[in-house]
């Protein structure tokens, strides 16, 4: 029995290990042991990608190349997000790109700005 946690994306069990990530091989995703853990604490705490605490208004930078789903955008790295809000859920900011319109993000992908 694996230990191993389900593929975030179509959450088959058959994930693996390769070197410092995790693999699904029935989608081909592959996700870092870090992202597998949970963004939000018990006490509602929502942190970025290194563990930074996120708050409404605060400017993130988007960290990977991001699909936008139904469309052939992509939202690139580096990508300034300002007046961030935090909403409950799967995807929890909430936030407006330059160009692209309004878009909900997860938190795992973004890194605070100082």
């Amino acid at each position: 029995m694996s230990t191993l946690p389900r593929c975030p994306q179509c959450n088959s069990e058959h994930t693996y290990e390769d070197g410092q990530l995790l693999v699904c091989p029935e989608c081909a995703h592959e996700w870092s042991l870090e992202a597998a853990a949970p963004t939000e604490s018990s006490d509602g705490v929502v942190k970025d990608s290194v563990g930074n605490v996120l708050q409404d208004g605060d400017s993130v930078t988007v960290i990977k190349d991001l699909k936008v789903k139904g469309s052939s955008t992509v939202v690139k790295v580096g990508t300034k997000v300002r007046n961030i809000r935090l909403v409950e859920g799967d995807h929890d900011i909430d936030c407006k790109i330059d160009g692209i319109g309004a878009m909900k993000l997860k938190s795992q992908f973004v890194r605070k700005l100082t």
